[in-house]
């Protein structure tokens, strides 16, 4: 998949990405179908299979959620410098494409998450916060459903997926019930993947 892009195009993904980073409320992660829609539907500049796989290898990683940014990144400016085979231009623009995304998606959470955190360390004992802190939770929950819905149905084939369903409804049910850790369930799912199940 080819594309251009402009350094306007640049300048409105570095926009984007930033003004997402002060909707990240629990993590880059809850972001991720917004991010889907501008990316894939919207400007086309990279292909539904690269967002999946984007998400899914940063997930599998070690390293901070916040991975799959930088691989969204990665894959919009190599696609806009020809694919891996067009040569340095193209790697060179997947790195820039690294750090617009990245700058874009730390920078300003990370300065509002400091500010924040120094007033609300002040101000612990008001309501407000109180109220606040505890009224986050269900929105947190609803994006990462959200994000967890985008991706089990970017095939749009609910009759094919039904197995893929009845793990995440299986994989919910097990999380919200019981404290199996989290790495035991994505290597299972990880194996049922592995093994055509899923």
């Amino acid at each position: 998949m080819a594309t251009s892009l402009t350094l306007a195009q640049w300048l409105d993904l570095f926009g984007h990405f930033a003004l997402l980073s002060l909707l990240a409320i629990g993590g880059a992660i809850t972001t991720a179908p917004d991010m889907h829609r501008y990316l894939v539907h919207q400007n086309g500049w990279i292909t539904d299979a690269q967002f999946t796989s984007s998400i899914a290898l940063s997930q599998a990683a070690p390293g901070p959620n916040v991975l799959f940014v930088a691989l969204l990144g990665w894959n919009v400016g190599l696609n806009a410098g020809g694919g891996t085979l067009d040569g340095w231009l193209a790697w060179t623009l997947a790195q820039l494409g690294v750090a617009v995304t990245m700058v874009a998606i730390l920078l300003p959470s990370s300065v509002l998450s400091y500010a924040a955190s120094r007033w609300a360390h002040r101000h612990r004992e008001r309501h407000g916060v109180r109220a606040f802190k505890a009224g986050m939770a269900p929105i947190v929950i609803a994006l990462l459903i959200a994000t967890g819905w985008l991706l089990i149905s970017s095939n749009n084939q609910p009759a094919r997926d039904w197995p893929l369903w009845l793990l995440m409804a299986l994989t919910t049910l097990v999380v919200w019930r019981t404290r199996v850790h989290l790495l035991l369930l994505i290597g299972t799912g990880g194996a049922l993947g592995a093994a055509g199940l899923v």
